[in-house]
């Protein structure tokens, strides 16, 4: 499994916001959003090809309870089914980040899937190859409806202008399935100051529409920097 990095820090999104984790990244995506704020994963992805009980080794260093596996994209990896299996197995809670358009049958406390939205699209005179592609695969309805139906799960959506909400409202209606209390719209950006802008009429939007907003708390105290 290629991994950029293992690292302790405090999970900055979602349910288990505040909550000290270890870090499990992984390298290599299916997609190539424009806002990627880990492109050592996807547009240049780097790292090393480890085994299994490596990554288990280096995890269990940490004296914490929680493991996040990212990316990049986890799910493109077979290996993510065994490490599951034997973080869980070492007294971990799991949390699976990814952008559900893959399925994988692993075990994990909390799938924390973030749908891709139109704005995720890159340019297409910059990236024609990837354009097309990331439109034609950045949505996948089944594999959204089977990781809800198998897992404890929440949804986060990046915002970047107020026509973004509409996208998720009619998203929303196409997966029924879906909890709006699970739904979390979180700001696009990479530094406090384009998060905090953002935040200014999205934390009203997500009052009036019955939604959570979602802080993005590590670029808040840590920046973009990797290893936070």
């Amino acid at each position: 499994m290629r991994i950029a990095e293992i690292y302790q820090s405090i999970q900055g999104e979602g349910r288990l916001t505040g909550t000290d984790s270890v870090f499990v990244r992984a390298s290599g995506c299916n997609l190539r959003c424009w806002f990627c704020d880990t492109p050592f994963t996807s547009w240049q992805a780097t790292g090393d090809d480890l085994a299994v009980d490596e990554v288990l080794r280096q995890v269990v260093q940490y004296d914490c309870s929680h493991a996040v596996v990212t990316g990049g994209e986890p799910m493109l990896f077979a290996e993510l089914i065994p490490l599951c299996r034997a973080l869980r197995q070492a007294g971990h809670h799991i949390t699976i980040e990814t952008a559900g358009t893959l399925y994988l049958p692993v075990e994990c406390g909390l799938m924390s899937i973030s749908p891709k939205l139109a704005n995720s699209t890159p340019s297409r005179a910059d990236a024609p190859t990837w354009w097309e592609r990331h439109n034609r695969t950045r949505s996948a309805p089944d594999v959204i409806r089977r990781l809800i139906d198998e897992y404890d799960y929440q949804c986060k959506f990046v915002v970047d202008q107020p026509s973004d909400c509409d996208e998720v409202e009619r998203y929303l209606a196409m997966l029924p399935q879906i909890e709006r209390s699970r739904v979390m719209l979180m700001p696009q950006g990479t530094d406090a100051q384009a998060l905090t802008d953002t935040a200014d009429w999205l934390v009203p939007l997500c009052c009036e529409r019955g939604l959570t907003f979602c802080p993005r708390r590590h670029i808040e105290l840590f920046g973009s920097a990797r290893g936070t």
